[in-house]
């Protein structure tokens, strides 16, 4: 009898837990929960709309600092994108496979190599920023223009040299 009563106990709390909306108090005050959260419901968007240029968030991402910083070095741009070296060679091997992109010898240290945008490369970035640009302004529509220009500032604080924040 004292066992019935104590899963009878036990079945209505799991009952009444739920029925009770999560408590994430805790979760909810820190920016990197919040800041994954964010970034896990734009992800899969990004990944739907960026199927047909057959690119990945890291792959958009060299092409798009490539059209914006020309014959910059291997090293530079893996110490921007937080890839190491080796696995920055292996994707660098698949743009150019693709045609999109094109080393060449450092003029001014042999050791190194310069990465430049293709004409195909250049294209194809022109197409995927739009359709990053779109698609942030979809995944943000929840936001006015000021809210939206506020995270953007808030965030980059936390990321940027301080010399390079935005002025607040």
């Amino acid at each position: 009898m004292r066992q019935t009563r104590k899963h009878a106990e036990f079945v209505t709390a799991v009952q009444e837990a739920a029925e009770q909306p999560l408590r994430q108090d805790l979760l909810l005050s820190l920016v990197g929960y919040n800041c994954r959260r964010a970034y896990l419901n734009i992800l899969p968007l990004f990944a739907e709309r960026m199927e047909k240029y057959a690119l990945r968030t890291v792959d958009f991402s060299v092409l798009s600092l490539l059209q914006a910083n020309p014959n910059i070095t291997q090293k530079r741009l893996s110490q921007a994108i937080g890839v190491s070296p080796p696995n920055l060679a292996i994707l660098l091997d698949r743009l150019e496979e693709r045609g999109l992109l094109a080393r060449q010898r450092n003029p001014l240290d042999k050791r190194s190599q310069t990465l430049a945008l293709t004409p195909a490369g250049v294209r194809l970035c022109a197409k995927a920023e739009k359709t990053a640009s779109e698609l942030e302004q979809d995944a943000t529509a929840m936001l006015t223009s000021a809210e939206r220009a506020q995270l953007l500032a808030l965030l980059q604080k936390i990321f940027l040299p301080a010399d390079q924040n935005a002025p607040t």
